[in-house]
């Protein structure tokens, strides 16, 4: 998903696109910050040209509105979403043109261009600001007794503006601010249901949806029997809609279980990844990332309970994990790298030290490389030689470790800062070293 942020536009293009309706000889683009334009080109100096919605050179805005939504509504279909975003910052510019500031269809505009900015460019905070100027519009109150048909419209953005709010919100961590907006999503669905028009407006939001956003926002607040219930509530509708083997159930049980982790029922927790580990072979086959990825955290359920009648299988899911990473990854991969990581601190933990080092040390090899997992995978190794009162070998490996932090992290970084105090201590120890 890319990361470049669109230019959000601003009242000068509203204004050059407005002018273009009586100049024919403007010229008018948006420009992303990536350089590309999004064009809307009336008359070039040099004689009629085609615009490439392929509408005449007089068209009016509100033949190029609906013909920029309908192309919306096609690429979004044709899963061209990028483009599909594209289209929607020109109905945004062209609905202020064409209804005005107040006007609750500039309000949709906005409240689809926020949605776009969540679900395709992954930008929480654009489309928090979008999403914001959409209901601030609708604040200030719409006229909804004219039909039922805007009624529905109207109600339709608001359950849009408030999924997004909600979402926006818990993508940065705002558990309680995202369980507000989403409860809102829950009594406007009351309302479409009172106007049969609920199947309608949920095309893109579903109850699963719903569901699930509010379970992850109750985590957040640490109120986690009311996320199980909404989890569990979001589970029902897979299995009633997709049975019970859906891959849309892997992400679903993967939060039932961090939910049953921070209650500290560790079992429970097992239990749901257990689910999810079999969907995930059954549907990506066994020698898959995701495979590979729910091992791991499988692995990490079993090490975290802490009962050595776990360690069979521990050391199971971690070795089934790595070797799939290995597989199709790569040994050199970062997910193959910190499984190792992982599945070493474990070793440590059971006291299966110098099996832990062999495995860091395979992994690090001769070359140099600069990252926070190498980092890590030198400090380990660096400790267990200190442990075993290796001092020069501990040594060399923490001021090697030290380097790379630095190059990484920059010399203030408390990672770096802890090595640094460490390397100084052991110089003022005063111990002999091998």
């Amino acid at each position: 998903m890319s990361s470049i942020p669109i230019r959000i536009p601003t009242a000068s293009i509203y204004e050059e696109l407005a002018s273009a309706r009586t100049t024919p000889k403007t010229v008018t683009s948006i420009h992303e910050e990536d350089g590309s334009i999004l064009d809307y080109t009336e008359r070039s100096s040099d004689g009629p040209s085609m615009p490439p919605h392929g509408l005449s050179n007089q068209a009016l805005p509100m033949d190029k509105l609906s013909r920029a939504q309908l192309i919306a509504e096609q690429y979004i279909k044709d899963n061209k979403l990028l483009k599909a975003h594209e289209e929607l910052i020109r109905c945004v510019a062209l609905s202020k043109i064409i209804h005005g500031d107040g006007h609750w269809r500039l309000a949709k505009a906005f409240a689809d261009l926020a949605y776009s900015y969540l679900t395709v460019r992954g930008l929480p905070v654009q489309a928090k600001q979008h999403a914001e100027s959409a209901k601030n519009i609708l604040l200030r109150g719409v006229d909804m007794s004219k039909s039922v048909e805007e009624k529905r419209e109207v109600l339709g953005t608001l359950v849009t503006i408030y999924y997004t709010l909600g979402m926006s919100h818990l993508l940065q961590n705002n558990g309680r601010e995202s369980y507000v907006s989403l409860q809102k999503v829950q009594k406007l669905i009351a309302d479409l249901e009172e106007l049969q028009e609920k199947t309608s407006v949920l095309g893109k939001i579903s109850d699963k949806d719903i569901a699930l956003a509010l379970g992850r926002s109750c985590v957040l607040q640490e109120k986690l029997s009311l996320a199980m219930n909404f989890f569990e509530q979001a589970v029902k509708m897979v299995i009633s809609s997709e049975g019970d083997s859906s891959a849309v159930l892997i992400g679903i049980y993967r939060e039932m279980a961090r939910a049953e982790q921070m209650k500290g029922r560790h079992e429970q927790a097992i239990h749901y990844l257990l689910q999810a580990h079999s969907i995930c072979q059954a549907v990506y086959k066994k020698l898959s990332e995701k495979a590979a990825h729910t091992g791991l955290l499988l692995a990490k359920a079993y090490a975290a309970a802490g009962r050595s009648e776990y360690n069979e299988n521990t050391n199971k899911y971690f070795t089934e994990s790595l070797s799939v990473y290995q597989i199709v990854l790569g040994a050199d991969d970062p997910q193959t790298q910190n499984t190792r990581v992982e599945f070493s601190k474990w070793l440590i933990q059971i006291g299966k030290t110098q099996e832990a080092y062999k495995m860091l040390q395979e992994a690090v090899g001769s070359e140099t490389e600069y990252s926070e997992t190498v980092a890590e995978m030198l400090s380990i190794m660096g400790s267990i030689h200190l442990a075993d009162g290796k001092i020069q070998k501990g040594y060399q490996l923490l001021k090697k470790c030290l380097e790379i932090q630095t190059a990484v992290y920059g010399s203030q970084h408390s990672k770096s800062k802890e090595t640094q105090n460490l390397l100084t201590a052991l110089q003022k120890s005063g111990a002999s070293w091998e």
